[in-house]
């Protein structure tokens, strides 16, 4: 798949609650390699829920000790800072280097952050007016 249809559809994700999922999706749907369309799009559905799926069927007999245990606890810390490392990494390259190409997409960019962070704008409202912006300056 090219850089392009990654990065439309890492977007369009985004939009959506568990945009982990709805990529998945996506990209069974668009994959060149095997089936695609509703079928690829159903296998990465099932791909991507069925690790952890299992994970809690086969944890739930031990729930009560997992809670408890010291290790258990650190063991998930570390996992989930894996996990943001992961996720940095894909912000990183290929959605930072390929969507923010100039000074100004720069600028709107951390223009939009702020305005979600520091003054509460609901997304959606940033979603447009950021498109809006970058239409008519970029």
């Amino acid at each position: 798949m090219s850089r392009t249809d990654f990065l439309a559809g890492y977007g369009a994700a985004q939009a959506f609650p568990g945009p982990l999922f709805t990529f998945a999706a996506y990209l069974g749907a668009v994959t060149e390699h095997g089936p695609s369309g509703l079928a690829g799009a159903g296998i990465a559905l099932v791909a991507i829920f069925l690790p952890s799926a299992l994970l809690v069927v086969g944890a739930l007999p031990f729930w009560t000790r997992l809670r408890e245990s010291r290790l258990a606890r650190r063991a998930l810390m570390g996992v989930n800072a894996g996990v943001v490392g992961i996720l940095a990494a894909a912000l990183y390259d290929p959605v930072f280097t390929e969507g923010v190409p100039s000074v100004r997409a720069f600028v709107l960019a951390v223009c939009a952050f702020v305005a979600l962070l520091a003054w509460k704008a609901p997304p959606w409202a940033v979603v447009i007016g950021a498109g809006v912006i970058g239409g008519l300056v970029l």
